[in-house]
């Protein structure tokens, strides 16, 4: 208890014997806790005690010996203010506690559900002896907290805003705006389906989507921008699990959507074998993808450059027709709602030609080695002397040794076949034994 006695002026001479404070007047005559109270009067020298009924005072200051300030300690009812010195203890003073109006100077949070139930945090002043919160007139279930806090549960009114007050002995507070809103519902998402690692933009629509505090697909947050009313945009997470349907929601002050529309996350595609796996850079071949989850392709690339045409054939293949390409290897991909496939190597090749044949003849029973020189040999897949195969041996890309196959005496092309084609024939002739 702070106290401030001034003394009297230097040099005076006190009595011998004080007498016993008087206080004739104070001001004001009631209040709340912590107000100041002005006692006037006399003998207020060598105080040391100020109460308000057996409570001392919070704090008091001596002004003079006719004046005390001092400010009220919490209390209730009508008591009696006195003064003690070492002359003695005066004579008592009425002191009525009044009961502060209680103040609300926040809630939170502002908004909720129009089916109640949720809990609402009051903040301010006064709040102790509360008998009463209400939303506009409808009451509520609460708990005080403390003298500054109270808790309530939220009742049911229709959309809309409601002030909310509190009542206590001392009044009723002011109002603070709180609103109803009404329950979200989603209809739609488009696209329903994507990859299992997300980042794709979906659109949302359905009612009630202002205020959206969270958009979620499963148990997944996703980032969103509340369009309107009706359009949210969100970017879909990555899968929180496997390939699958997760059910889409969206929380916002009026509540959380049922969860009947779905986002079905699908599995990356994936390319394992091409057949062939090379052809010539005109393009305009056949090629067939294995692979799995292709059902749903969009789109077949060989390079960057996309297929002259593909088919679906299963969730496994695809046969597709290969573009254009300059000569070298290139990545084939194919691309469904699920992703872009792993890449499988694909290669361009030149056409082969062949130049020459050594020897250009030998026997018709075959059997003999034949040189034969030409470009773009490495990937020979067949040798033939006319229409029949030959057996051979890729020595480098400009050259091959073939064994002649028998036939009969004659001239015939001799041709070699790589995945780009068939090469430009040579001549080479099979000619008949010597007669005996």
């Amino acid at each position: 208890m702070a106290k401030t006695d001034k003394a009297p002026t230097a040099g005076a001479r006190p009595s011998a014997v004080l007498a016993a404070p008087v206080i004739n007047l104070s001001s004001p005559v009631s209040g709340v806790a912590g107000t100041t109270v002005t006692l006037t009067g006399s003998g207020f020298t060598g105080v040391t005690a100020v109460k308000f009924g057996a409570a001392s005072a919070s704090s008091y200051t001596v002004v003079s010996t006719t004046k005390i300030t001092a400010v009220a300690p919490a209390g209730s009812g009508t008591v009696q203010i006195t003064v003690t010195t070492t002359g003695g203890t005066s004579n008592g003073i009425g002191f009525t506690y009044t009961i502060a109006t209680p103040v609300i100077s926040a809630v939170a949070p502002v908004k909720g559900p129009t089916s109640g139930g949720n809990t609402v945090t009051l903040t301010g002043t006064s709040f102790n002896g509360a008998t009463q919160v209400r939303f506009g007139n409808t009451t509520a279930a609460f708990a005080v907290v403390s003298a500054t806090q109270i808790t309530a549960t939220a009742p049911a009114r229709a959309a809309g805003t409601a002030n909310i007050t509190v009542v206590t002995p001392g009044g009723t507070s002011n109002g603070i705006p709180y609103t109803y809103v009404v329950a979200p519902t989603l209809a739609a998402v488009t696209p329903n389906q994507g990859p299992l690692a997300g980042g794709n933009a979906v659109v949302l629509t359905g009612t009630g989507l202002d205020g959206a505090t969270q958009v979620r697909f499963g148990t997944a947050g996703a980032a969103y921008t509340v369009d309107s009313a009706t359009q949210i945009t969100a970017t879909v997470p990555a899968a929180a699990a496997a390939a699958g349907d997760v059910a889409v929601t969206v929380v916002t002050p009026g509540g959380t959507t049922s969860g009947n529309v779905y986002y079905h996350y699908l599995p990356d595609p994936a390319v394992s074998v091409l057949t062939p796996s090379a052809g010539p850079t005109a393009g305009g071949n056949a090629v067939t993808l294995t692979g799995s989850h292709l059902l749903a392709a969009t789109a077949v690339s060989f390079g960057a450059t996309p297929a002259m045409t593909f088919t679906v054939v299963s969730d496994d293949e695809i046969d597709a027709v290969a573009p254009a390409q300059a000569a070298g290897t290139v990545t084939v991909s194919v691309t469904t709602p699920g992703g872009t496939s792993s890449s499988a190597a694909y290669t361009y090749l030149d056409p082969p030609t062949l130049s020459g044949a050594a020897p250009d003849q030998g026997p018709t029973a075959g059997g003999n080695t034949v040189t034969l020189t030409g470009e773009n040999l490495t990937a020979t897949t067949e040798v033939r002397f006319g229409t029949d195969l030959a057996g051979f041996t890729v020595v480098s890309d400009t050259l091959l040794t073939a064994v002649a196959p028998p036939g009969p005496a004659g001239t015939v092309s001799v041709t070699a076949t790589t995945p780009a084609g068939t090469s430009t024939s040579t001549p080479y002739t099979r000619l008949s034994p010597p007669g005996i």
